[in-house]
């Protein structure tokens, strides 16, 4: 399981008084508040900041960080992703999980027979869509409902699913 969980993209600088433009990556946006600390990941470095301001436009989130007042200081980070800690992510409702947990997980069926490996999570709006890698570079996608995914395991490492008629 990965320590960080990515919450954004710095798309772009926004004004002259450091504010940047993210693209959220996260299913709350609203979880960006005042006070919160982020991990800016910039190839070379993590940079531990923390939120001064917030604002929300259109599908973007405007973030001013605390000690950044100038577009000179900032400018250099645009297309970094932004990432929380593990302690300072949203907490989780019964049968959610991140998708970073997801990933690499083996899918069995009913019989624990191997399927594949979950290799990716399509977010479609009704329901999530689990893309699973098969054998010989087949992808097979299961949607993320009660009647197909009858068990998450993270900590064992497995997904089991009831393979409906016409997945295959």
């Amino acid at each position: 399981m990965d320590d960080l969980l990515k919450v954004g993209v710095i798309t772009s600088t926004h004004g002259i008084k450091g504010e940047v433009k993210v693209f959220p990556t996260t299913d709350d946006v609203k979880r960006f508040k005042k006070g919160i600390q982020l991990i800016l990941e910039t190839g070379k470095e993590q940079l531990n900041l923390e939120v001064e301001g917030v604002k929300f436009f259109k599908q973007f989130v405007i973030l001013k960080f605390k000690g950044i007042d100038d577009i000179n200081q900032i400018e250099k980070y645009r297309r970094k992703e932004l990432f929380v800690t593990r302690e300072n992510a949203v907490k989780l409702k019964k049968d959610e999980y991140f998708i970073a947990d997801l990933i690499g997980l083996s899918v069995i069926d009913e019989e624990g027979n191997s399927i594949g490996v979950l290799g990716d999570v399509m977010e479609t709006g009704a329901n999530d869509v689990y893309v699973v890698k098969m054998p010989e570079e087949k992808e097979v996608l299961i949607p993320a409902i009660k009647q197909c995914i009858l068990e998450v395991n993270v900590e064992e490492g497995f997904v089991k699913v009831r393979m409906m008629e016409g997945l295959l």
